[in-house]
């Protein structure tokens, strides 16, 4: 598991936003295809899965990007100051 964690750092080092947008959509739609091939009485199960995967992935992300996000921002006494 090292090896793949080690080739993924390297690839992201190099790696622009249209590739991690690329990347983005290719996860998305391998979900898609997923949740297309889950029988019909286990959707609910899995969409309950699938909610808390999203919820306990994307919060700790956004944790991550927002000081970035709002660091960048300039205050209105700089500008007219």
């Amino acid at each position: 598991m090292g090896r793949v964690t080690e080739a993924a750092r390297h690839w992201l080092k190099r790696s622009t936003w249209r590739d991690l947008a690329f990347a983005g959509i290719c996860v998305c739609a391998l979900g898609a295809l997923i949740g297309l091939a889950v029988p019909g009485r286990k959707k609910r199960g899995a969409a309950w899965i699938a909610s808390l995967l999203l919820a306990s992935s994307y919060v700790p992300l956004m944790g991550r990007f927002l000081p970035f996000l709002l660091g960048d921002r300039i205050d209105m006494e700089d500008i007219y100051g």
